[in-house]
């Protein structure tokens, strides 16, 4: 759930890399039993990157602790965050907003959020894309649920 846009509609453009590029509020509940962590994944599925099959990662989040029940309006900026998560993105220790260009269509942007069984000593490398796969590596076998919020943007013409 979000109260800063509805599951499927257009992410205003404070949480954009054309606004504020601040992180949405996100809030979950019913989390299975036996969670440890979530880990949160937010990615634009409308692109590849180096003609490969791997998209755009716009903010990873993980070891999110089970007591958790979202994220709030813009976190700040720094790979270990004061609950003892980690956060990482394209660009850095940080979220990184939607950026789709005005020239073409809506790009979808995915926040997957996975309950695991576990919690995982994984800190952030230089390569966010690198990170990305030893977390999703470390995550196989231990997710226990999934929940998925979408949303869509496409820069404002100029």
């Amino acid at each position: 759930m979000s109260n800063s846009f509805i599951d499927g509609g257009l992410i205003p453009l404070k949480y954009t890399q054309a606004g504020e590029q601040a992180s949405p509020q996100l809030a979950w509940a019913n989390a299975p039993m036996g969670t440890q962590s979530y880990v949160l994944h937010m990615h634009d599925m409308d692109v590849t990157r180096n003609r490969t099959s791997e998209d755009q990662l716009h903010w990873l989040v993980w070891n999110v602790p089970p007591t958790a029940k979202g994220l709030p309006e813009g976190v700040p900026r720094g790979s270990h965050l004061a609950d003892g998560s980690y956060q990482i993105s394209a660009t850095g220790p940080l979220y990184r907003g939607p950026g789709a260009p005005a020239t073409g269509p809506l790009h979808h942007y995915v926040f997957e959020l996975y309950a695991l069984n576990i919690t995982f000593d994984v800190a952030p490398t230089e390569d966010a894309f690198e990170t990305r796969t030893i977390v999703v590596t470390a995550m196989q076998g231990h997710i226990l649920g999934k929940a998925v919020y979408g949303g869509l943007f496409r820069r404002p013409a100029q």
